[in-house]
């Protein structure tokens, strides 16, 4: 009962899936199917044999419909088996009506094309010749900008891109050729201003190497402006001069000719001289100018400019290790600046903004101080007075040629000033040297003339004036020696050197009469008074030359005034002028002559030791030899012959040496008595020294050099005198009781130097028996001996106790 329940609620799902099957779309057959699976056990058995069913059925209704359609069929197929044939004829018809059909038309199809190709190609020719007039402008001024870019014509070839910016590409934007062009043309641009840059830097370049050559140019054509002007202005004073003595007193002819040569020599020179402009191409400058201008770029154009060429003037400022050596390498330092500054001034006279006059005055002032700087520092190495004047002939050309291009030089003319302090020194050790030369090779004797002639080529060279010396018969002698007209000549040729310093500096007489007279000043006050004073203290300069270095001092001094007249010669500026600088020859020579005078004393005294120094005293003695010394005598002979020579000195000079030498000898002397060293002197002895000192007097009396009044050469020896008397008389009771009294005999002898002698003849008197003639009384004389050195040492006593 089960079972079959079951069977009979299955069969109506069964009816319905298959309906699904049949009805629905083959998509959803796939879930129905699903579902019988999902169904109860066992229902897919009954649902196949469900679905054989409805497959029996479905074959036995289209078996059915077959059976009944059958007929129809049959009848349909023979009718297509009668018409077969006929079918085929009216193929066989058709394909050859077509085959003649385009046998016919294929001629006509050939001519429709030919007509169709000819109109396509009119149409497009006409287009084309459109097109190509629209293009042809554009291609043209394109072309045009090629050869203006090959022929380096850049700022042409500017404005030619403007125009087809401008005007042409627009009207054939569309086309790829002028996207093309479009596009290249920055790069064209940029070509452009490298091609510019790069000519612009090897113009900087050329420049920097020929600056020298160009500033060569322009101080040549200054300085020839300079001699032009100086030739016109004596021109000019002479045909003033001419019109004031009515043309018939001055021999102007000859002077018309040499001036009017020397006009046509400039004329030439200028038409030589080359212009800046000749000697630089610009053109680079210009065009770079034009067009970093047309590129909206010219600030950077002109920052670039400057900035380079601040480098150059840095270079170009920067001076060679060695310039200081040679005058070319000033010379190739002032020509470079000139030449760097010239083109400066040139560009700024022909640009608008490229540099301004603000810029160069900062630069020139920048440049203005180095140059200070570097000539200040290298000056200071050049010893050669040549080089110097060299120098400051560059240093004015210089100057006067930036002058000339409005650049203010005062400061370079102020440094002139300290150059000419340089210029002095390195004069003064030049003429030191001639000066020790004159002197090396002078004889310090008076110059002898033979005839008139030499007599007036010694007057040519050295003003002197003597009629005394005039009206004596040749041979006669000159009292100076060789050395001073060669000295006052050398003066002058200093005067003359200093002078050629002075020249061209804008200053007034006045102002070089000053600086001749103060640089002449420190030639005699510093470098002939120094070579003067080294001279006197040589070794090898005696006695003679002494003198005659002294005579030789007082005509330089006397000579000055003819120094001072020649300075008033060349400046025209009177000396009675308030502020005229007078020689200082006066103090020189007077300074020189007092250091002869006391080297003369010194060498005198030096003189007289070398004889004393030859003494040999036998101190023991018995008895004197009855006459003076060997050496002594010696000695006053040299002394006599010396003297002679000083008759030609001033007459205190003589008359103080004298009294020195006197002096000197006295005390040598009284140190020869007194020497620690000698400890016994006998009577004898003593004796005999006082023969020595007698002479010395005698010769004091003799009135060796003039002048002295009554005996005042014999007190020089008046210590020694007194002494000996004092020892010869043997008069001590005089002198004890006379001693500290104004009006005493033997007021100059001390009691000190007493009691040392006394000492020393007391020693003597006990070993020799000195006083052997005194036997008698010989024990009184010992006491009194003893009695005379004890009061002695009571007087030495009482001397350094009140002292």
């Amino acid at each position: 009962m089960a079972e079959s329940g079951e069977g009979l609620g299955t069969v109506p799902e069964h009816e319905r899936i298959l309906q699904e099957i049949e009805s629905t779309d083959t998509a959803c057959v796939g879930p129905t199917l699903r579902s019988v699976y999902d169904d109860q056990p066992n229902a897919h058995k009954k649902f196949m044999e469900k679905l054989d069913a409805c497959i029996r059925n479905h074959d036995k209704e289209i078996e059915k419909m077959c059976n009944f359609h059958h007929q129809g069929f049959v009848d349909a197929i023979t009718e297509l088996l009668k018409v077969r044939t006929d079918a085929e004829k009216l193929k066989v018809q058709v394909t050859d009506t077509n085959r003649r059909f385009q046998d016919a038309g294929k001629e006509v199809i050939v001519q429709t094309e030919d007509i169709i190709r000819c109109r396509i190609q009119q149409r497009n020719i006409t287009t084309v010749v459109e097109k190509l007039q629209l293009c042809l402008p554009v291609l043209e001024m394109y072309s045009k900008l090629k050869e203006q870019m090959n022929a380096k014509r850049y700022y042409s070839a500017l404005k030619t891109m403007e125009q087809l910016e401008n005007v042409y590409f627009p009207r054939v934007s569309q086309y790829r050729f002028c996207q093309l062009m479009i596009e290249n043309l920055p790069k064209l641009r940029e070509d452009i201003k490298e091609i510019s840059m790069s000519d612009l830097k090897d113009f900087l370049e050329s420049i920097r190497k020929h600056s020298d050559k160009i500033g060569e140019t322009a101080m040549k054509q200054a300085q020839q402006q300079k001699t032009f002007s100086v030739v016109l202005q004596k021109q000019n004073n002479l045909k003033f001069v001419k019109k004031m003595y009515n043309n018939d007193s001055i021999p102007g002819g000859r002077n018309e000719i040499v001036l009017k040569h020397t006009f046509e020599e400039e004329d030439e020179n200028e038409e030589e001289v080359l212009t800046v402009q000749d000697l630089v191409d610009f053109s680079p400058v210009y065009q770079c100018l034009h067009i970093y201008s047309v590129l909206g770029d010219e600030e950077t154009f002109e920052n670039y400019y400057r900035k380079q060429r601040k480098k150059q003037a840095r270079l170009v400022l920067q001076p060679h290790s060695n310039m200081h050596e040679t005058v070319d390498g000033y010379r190739r330092y002032f020509t470079q600046i000139v030449g760097f500054f010239v083109v400066e001034d040139h560009i700024l006279h022909v640009t608008q903004g490229l540099v301004t006059k603000a810029y160069t005055d900062e630069l020139w002032n920048m440049a203005l101080s180095k140059i200070i700087a570097v000539l200040r520092a290298h000056s200071s190495y050049c010893t050669d007075p040549d080089l110097v004047l060299e120098l400051k002939n560059l240093i004015v050309i210089f100057a006067d040629t930036l002058q000339g291009y409005g650049f203010p030089v005062n400061r370079l003319f102020d440094l002139l000033f300290e150059i000419r302090d340089q210029y002095n020194e390195t004069l003064l050790k030049k003429w030191a040297g001639v000066f020790r030369d004159i002197f090396e090779e002078d004889n310090y004797s008076p110059i002898p003339v033979v005839n008139e002639e030499e007599y007036k080529i010694v007057i040519s060279k050295f003003p002197f004036q003597d009629p005394d010396l005039e009206k004596q018969s040749f041979p006669k002698k000159f009292p100076m020696s060789q050395s001073v007209p060669h000295i006052y000549i050398q003066v002058k040729e200093f005067i003359y050197a200093s002078l050629k310093f002075s020249e061209s500096l804008h200053r007034s007489s006045t102002e070089i009469d000053d600086m001749l007279r103060k640089s002449t000043n420190l030639l005699l006050t510093r470098t002939l008074n120094s070579c003067l004073l080294n001279l006197i203290r040589k070794p090898h300069i005696g006695l003679t030359e002494l003198v005659q270095i002294i005579i030789n001092t007082t005509h330089l001094e006397q000579a000055c005034k003819y120094l001072e007249d020649f300075i008033t010669n060349i400046t025209n500026i009177s000396q009675e002028t308030v502020h005229t600088t007078r020689l200082y020859g006066l103090s020189t020579f007077k300074d020189a002559r007092h250091a002869a005078e006391g080297e003369i004393y010194t060498k005198l005294n030096q003189k007289i030791d070398e004889f004393v120094q030859l003494a040999d005293y036998d101190w023991t003695m018995s008895e004197p030899d009855g006459r003076a010394s060997g050496y002594l005598m010696d000695l006053i002979n040299f002394l006599r012959s010396i003297f002679q020579v000083f008759t030609h000195l001033p007459g205190k000079v003589a008359q103080t040496a004298c009294m020195s030498a006197c002096q000197h000898l006295s005390t040598s002397l009284m140190q020869m008595l007194l020497d620690n060293e000698l400890k016994q002197i006998s009577m004898g002895a003593v004796q005999q020294f006082n023969l020595d000192v007698i002479q010395c007097e005698l010769f004091a009396s003799s009135e060796p050099v003039p002048g002295f009044q009554g005996d005042t050469l014999q007190l020089a020896f008046i210590d020694l005198r007194q002494l000996l008397d004092l020892f010869m008389v043997w008069d001590w009771s005089t002198y004890l009781a006379d001693y500290g009294q104004p009006a005493s005999k033997y007021l100059r002898v001390n009691p000190n130097t007493a009691l040392t002698l006394l000492e020393k003849m007391k020693d003597t008197s006990k070993k020799n028996n000195i006083f052997a003639q005194f036997r008698k009384n010989d024990r009184d004389k010992q006491k009194l001996i003893e009695t005379v050195m004890k009061q002695l040492r009571s007087l030495v006593n009482g001397m350094s106790h009140h002292t």
